[in-house]
């Protein structure tokens, strides 16, 4: 009877310690676990931010169903900055201040998630799998942040190096939104040129809600442009490689990032994408559709919203996958601390997105590798990856 009484006693002690502990985190109670996104869900990129969002919900829904992560459902708040500063900026302000988040996740936009850190990073908040590949997603203090791929940078380098070599292009150009996302993408550009051996001999900058780039790609033709990476919304990708084809301008190889490795943008009517490039740290979905992983995937989507999966699906579900393993990993006796040194132990392969992913103390960056694919048929073709 004493060691059944000392027992409890020790149980009830140690439940009081993990408790006052997690008190201490923001967003944890003996219930819940907040989790916050501000994401595109209306703007330039919603074909981005919606599905992400429901990928994302797919798997914290089933999470919860099975009881939570060490009993504490996650409850998901996710704001529309519509891709606008002010909106942004209101919905970092309610998330923290009156939703008192744990930690962000997925949240969309270079220039938000940079005016966001401002918040965030005085409070210690994790920001976790940001839909950007900016380079300065890591920025200092990195202690708060993870993303899950290769830079913008990277992406745009590795492409242009791959389209030099493989169609003798001489002339490099770039047209981009005149932000921290549309610059790190010309300067990757610009490196890209220099390491294949080639020129960078223009660009253009653009507005958001721009749609007319007749002037923009006469400019670019007169330049001798052989290869255009792009750095614009994705409506306006789309409207671009379509208006160089009724130009005639066929002889430019349009080159994306991650930004339009988008499902939709292969799949517009009429082939207008057809021979766009994307560089990406992921593999497409459908292109492995038959793979266990992504297929159970295809059908649990379907399941649930009565709809074809997008990639950025994918990736919403692939990251809130990545948090709750943290999560678990961190234990009942959550705090900021306890996630981010469970986040710097993750290691895993992903057969979701098709790629390894790997974290430590010095190493904020989930996975390194580049594929490039060309719209095909109406699908993404991996062509290239290093």
């Amino acid at each position: 009877m004493k060691k059944y009484v000392k027992t409890l006693s020790l149980a009830a002690g140690w439940m009081a310690a993990a408790s006052m502990a997690s008190a201490d985190a923001q967003g944890v109670s003996d219930s819940e676990i907040v989790i916050g996104s501000v994401n595109d869900l209306s703007g330039i990129f919603a074909a981005v931010g919606v599905p992400a969002t429901k990928g994302a919900n797919l798997y914290f829904d089933k999470v919860n169903e099975a009881g939570g992560v060490h009993g504490r459902k996650i409850r998901f708040v996710v704001e529309d900055n519509g891709y606008q500063m002010p909106r942004a900026m209101q919905g970092y302000n309610k998330l923290l201040n009156r939703d008192k988040v744990f930690a962000m996740m997925q949240s969309l936009g270079t220039p938000m998630n940079l005016a966001g850190f401002k918040l965030l990073d005085p409070k210690g908040i994790p920001n976790i799998a940001p839909l950007t590949a900016a380079r300065q997603m890591l920025q200092e203090p990195m202690h708060n942040k993870f993303t899950s791929f290769s830079s913008y940078y990277d992406q745009a380098r590795v492409g242009v190096k791959y389209l030099a070599g493989e169609f003798g292009s001489k002339n490099v150009c770039s047209m981009y939104l005149p932000t921290d996302f549309g610059k790190e993408i010309l300067e990757g550009s610009h490196a890209g040129a220099e390491e294949a051996g080639i020129s960078f001999v223009a660009e253009t900058t653009h507005k958001p809600d721009e749609s007319d780039f007749v002037g923009s790609l006469s400019k670019l033709k007169e330049s001798g442009c052989d290869i255009v990476t792009m750095a614009v919304g994705v409506r306006q990708a789309i409207t671009i490689v379509g208006t160089a084809k009724k130009m005639g301008l066929t002889d430019m190889k349009f080159l994306g990032t991650s930004a339009s490795f988008l499902t939709v943008v292969a799949k517009v009517p009429g082939g207008i994408t057809e021979g766009y490039y994307a560089a990406a740290s992921w593999q497409d979905l459908w292109a492995r559709a038959d793979e266990p992983a992504p297929k159970a995937f295809i059908e649990e989507y379907k399941a649930a919203y009565g709809e074809d999966a997008a990639g950025f699906a994918m990736l919403g579900y692939a990251a809130a996958s990545m948090t709750v393993m943290a999560l678990e990993a961190a234990g009942p006796d959550l705090t900021q601390e306890s996630f981010i040194a469970a986040m710097e132990t993750l290691d895993y392969q992903d057969d979701l997105v098709g790629n390894h992913i790997t974290y430590g103390p010095e190493d904020h960056q989930g996975a390194d590798s580049i594929y490039v694919s060309v719209v095909q048929d109406g699908g993404w073709i991996k062509v290239h990856e290093e």
